[in-house]
């Protein structure tokens, strides 16, 4: 999937547990292989949309009147953009005592403290009611099975936190938690051919040499060094990049979080 977003939502009527889950939001941005809808607008900008409005907005407007309105608590999943791979990970406003309560039975091996964004899925379920976590992981267009069962543990634990499912079910045990409160792209200092040596999920140090940027007859450009100490959460997995590229995506850990 290219950036599709999918979701599984509990619906906030009384004594009823009902999950109303949506495979594919963006129907055509997945038959297409992009992210953006045939008006060249990004649906995940365009929250909570109109019934009047473009297409994504109409879209939007959907969701939000079809699924968002009939529940109290939503997981959005997403994978990485083109040729980037995310470590699994929930994104969430920790600071609410729900949410935070909500990531934490999720399990994922991290979790990050992350503002909403203008236009997002999760900005506008927050804001109509909805208790709303965000799961990041794997690559667009790839069945990564780490990343795929990182999810469907993940969103089992939930269920099983809310009541919504009882008796024994096959997940692992919930991993140790591993909490940011911050994450940083390392950009590409000049242009060239990457040698990325750092790996999903590696804890680095700042200031820790993550890989190198040669020329194309092997001198080096540049060294690709980490901005603080933490842990590999993003990786672009192309070789080639322009000055200002993004490379490698840094969760910041400090003091005894990091594992």
């Amino acid at each position: 999937m290219s950036r599709s977003s999918v979701g599984c939502w509990r619906s906030s009527i009384p004594d009823t547990g009902t999950v109303l889950a949506v495979p594919i939001v963006n129907v055509h941005g997945f038959v297409a292989g992009q992210r953006y809808l045939p008006d060249r607008r990004d649906l995940n900008r365009s929250f909570p949309g109109s019934a009047r409005g473009s297409l994504a907005g109409r879209i939007a407007h959907l969701v939000m009147t079809e699924v968002v309105g009939r529940c109290s608590v939503g997981i959005d999943l997403h994978t990485g953009s083109d040729h980037r791979s995310n470590l699994p990970q929930i994104r969430a406003d920790l600071d609410d005592a729900a949410t935070r309560a909500l990531a934490v039975s999720f399990g994922a091996p991290i979790m990050i403290h992350s503002a909403t964004r203008d236009g997002s899925l999760r900005q506008a379920a927050t804001e109509a009611g909805a208790t709303v976590l965000l799961y990041e992981g794997g690559e667009a267009w790839r069945f990564g099975e780490i990343a795929i069962k990182a999810g469907v543990d993940g969103i089992l634990r939930v269920f099983a936190d809310l009541g919504l499912i009882e008796g024994r079910f096959d997940v692992e045990p919930r991993p140790c938690r591993t909490e940011s409160r911050s994450s940083t792209w390392v950009r590409a200092r000049r242009s060239g051919i990457a040698h990325i040596d750092v790996s999903l999920g590696d804890v680095v140090t700042k200031g820790q040499e993550m890989g190198r940027l040669h020329d194309s007859f092997g001198r080096r450009l540049a060294r690709i060094t980490a901005p603080v100490a933490g842990i590999v959460i993003g990786v672009s997995l192309d070789p080639l990049f322009n000055q200002g590229d993004a490379m490698v995506h840094v969760a910041s850990i400090q003091g005894e979080e990091t594992p």
